[in-house]
């Protein structure tokens, strides 16, 4: 299906030479220091990041327990919603600072995952229990990542080998007769450093839909199932020279309801990604990475047992990353090839396209000032040239107060859903473009960090689904402006409590309709305190949010709620330790899609081995 990777293939033997000055990975640095690297593509500290970022470390994605999806753990963060037509599996969005679940580019290893016909991931099967960390990255940054990056980047980091041999398992049951399992191993020996681990979790769950008047109302179980994997293997073949392979596997199927009503509808998914690279310090200023790598998602259809549309959708990529130490800062040169199909039913009119991209970056220090700049250039087979750029300012006023503004643009392709889903798809589409501005201020001490953050971000020829005629069609809206004010903490207070929360007052908003986009709310509250006790781990969470729409045109009221969640945990010893999560433990009853039922009131236990 796709033509030969030529225009970077040149590129690959400039890899292998051998100087033998040394080269730090990412997990080396963040041993020294909080860094992050979506931010820049590079690695850099915490606090001297000019963008909106947000880190979720391994202690955070532990607690939020096995049944937890990477939706759970992204809802709990500053700016961002979710969706979700019933439970895990189902039809779901993410919306970063009330952008479109499509404006988020999800990265794993710093390659695409996600669907070239829906334009995102399947949210539900990335199996959080594969995860080290995660960065969200807020803001149009097309600059660093080309397409798709409107309204911001989530990467996601696979666990890695470090130190001896590691072995892990876990275990736990809850409601719903929800089972899991997983274990896995890892290390480094010599030149060597290796990590496996594997997941498999299965639920009854819950039906879908909860309202009894809704057409497709079925008071059945939707319940899923998913087993998962990942793994990397690493060489160091000489000081600052690595050549490693990882990768990320999960497949499962849920039930869930539509019409006709009380037929059984099953889905099949498989998400998939793997990449091959080769690190290496070409000179003491030079480093330069070259990663090869493919993702792929695949959906299949069931009613009543009987195969309807099956779609496999192929991303293909190719990167040459260029990190040059400079006298003044460091610069970023970089290329990049997209292969994007889809193969399967229903027969889209296109198939494929590619897209060859060129960037350009600086950051630099000067006293207590900070500057980055970025600009790339996009060649899409489909939609032409596209020209994306950033540029940031920060300045330390004191040691614990640092401000910094930023202006970025981004832009959007169509995907093969909105262009050729037959009957509905509509190949008149242009791509969405955005500009987005911010200013930030914030407070940093060994023990707390406080930051609020404006930001305006206008979109023009903003996509949406929207019923007519009897069937949804995608249209170019005209234009739609988010903007808003995120405040978030996040600190160790008296008597060893740890406190993080967030307060968001956004207004995504359709400027020509003078109306909210549907599924935002215009305020959003997030509070999580926990705290040892001896051997005890405890803390709640909750989550607030206004109301929001779930139409168009406003009609169509969600009413606002909050949640309570609970967890703990008790180290048995240093090896072995139990946990427990209580979800919505106030049984709250609430809509984020109207008539679709949400998780009541939920328990889940469980006990884990991890040898320190």
């Amino acid at each position: 299906m796709y033509p030969r990777l030529k225009p970077l293939a040149a590129l690959l033997p400039l890899a292998f030479a051998l100087p033998s000055a040394p080269a730090y990975s990412v997990e080396q640095l963040a041993a020294l220091d909080t860094v992050l690297v979506t931010a820049t593509r590079q690695p850099q500290r915490a606090n001297e990041v000019l963008f909106d970022t947000t880190v979720i470390e391994a202690e955070e994605i532990r607690n939020a327990g096995p049944t937890a999806t990477l939706n759970d753990l992204l809802v709990r963060q500053p700016g961002i919603e979710i969706n979700a037509k019933g439970g895990v599996g189902t039809d779901s969005g993410i919306f970063i600072r009330g952008s479109n679940n499509s404006h988020a580019l999800v990265l794993v290893d710093g390659m695409r995952l996600g669907s070239s016909t829906t334009g995102y991931p399947a949210w539900g099967f990335i199996p959080l229990e594969q995860v080290e960390r995660v960065e969200i990255l807020r803001g149009s940054c097309s600059s660093l990542y080309g397409s798709d990056a409107i309204g911001g980047v989530i990467q996601i980091f696979t666990k890695r080998g470090e130190g001896p041999f590691r072995p892990f398992v876990e275990a736990g049951y809850g409601s719903w007769n929800t089972k899991s399992l997983a274990a896995g191993f890892g290390g480094s020996q010599d030149a060597w450093r290796y990590n496996f681990q594997f997941s498999r979790k299965e639920s009854d769950s819950y039906s879908a839909i909860r309202n009894p008047k809704n057409s497709a109302y079925n008071p059945d179980k939707d319940g899923y199932e998913i087993t998962s994997s990942s793994g990397n293997l690493s060489y160091a073949i000489a000081p600052g020279h690595e050549l490693g392979a990882s990768y990320l596997y999960s497949e499962g199927w849920n039930r869930y309801d539509t019409s006709p009503k009380n037929s059984d509808f099953k889905q099949t998914e498989t998400i998939y990604g793997t990449n091959l690279y080769s690190r290496n310090q070409l000179t003491s200023i030079w480093n330069s990475t070259i990663k090869l790598g493919k993702s792929i998602d695949r959906s299949r259809q069931y009613t009543n047992k009987v195969l309807g549309s099956r779609i496999q959708s192929e991303q293909t990529q190719l990167q040459w990353q260029n990190d040059i130490t400079l006298p003044f800062g460091m610069a970023l040169l970089a290329a990049e090839r997209v292969e994007q199909g889809v193969a399967g039913s229903p027969n889209y009119t296109v198939r494929e396209r590619n897209i060859n991209s060129y960037l350009a970056g600086w950051t630099g220090k000067l006293a207590d000032h900070r500057f980055q700049l970025n600009v790339r250039r996009d060649n899409n087979s489909q939609f032409g040239n596209h020209t994306t750029g950033s540029a940031a300012y920060g300045y330390q006023i004191t040691q614990d107060w640092r401000a910094n503004v930023s202006y970025g643009t981004a832009f959007k392709a169509p995907t093969f859903n909105d262009l050729y889903w037959p009957d509905s798809g509509n190949p008149d589409l242009k791509p969405e473009k955005s500009q987005n501005r911010e200013a930030a201020l914030h407070y940093e001490t060994n023990q707390h960090h406080a930051s609020v953050t404006y930001y305006r971000n206008k979109i023009s020829d903003l996509i949406e689904w929207a019923p007519a005629g009897g069937i949804w069609i995608p249209s170019n809206i005209a234009n739609a402006t988010l903007s808003g004010w995120s405040l978030a903490y996040n600190g160790q207070l008296a008597h060893g409590f740890k406190l993080s929360g967030s307060l968001d007052f956004q207004n995504p908003e359709d400027t020509d309709r003078n109306r909210i986009l549907r599924y935002r709310a215009k305020r959003i509250a997030k509070l999580a305190l926990s705290r040892e006790f001896g051997d005890f781990n405890v803390g709640t969470e909750i989550q607030g949010s206004s109301e929001r729409y779930n139409d168009v045109a406003n009609s169509q009221v969600l009413p606002g709620y909050g949640i309570v969640n609970l967890f703990g945990t008790y180290r048995l010893d240093k090896d072995w330790s139990l946990f427990a999560r209580a979800n919505n433990v106030f049984d709250r009853k609430y809509e984020l899609v109207r008539d679709y039922a949400t998780a009541e009131a939920n328990l889940f236990v469980g006990i884990r081995y991890s040898p320190k």
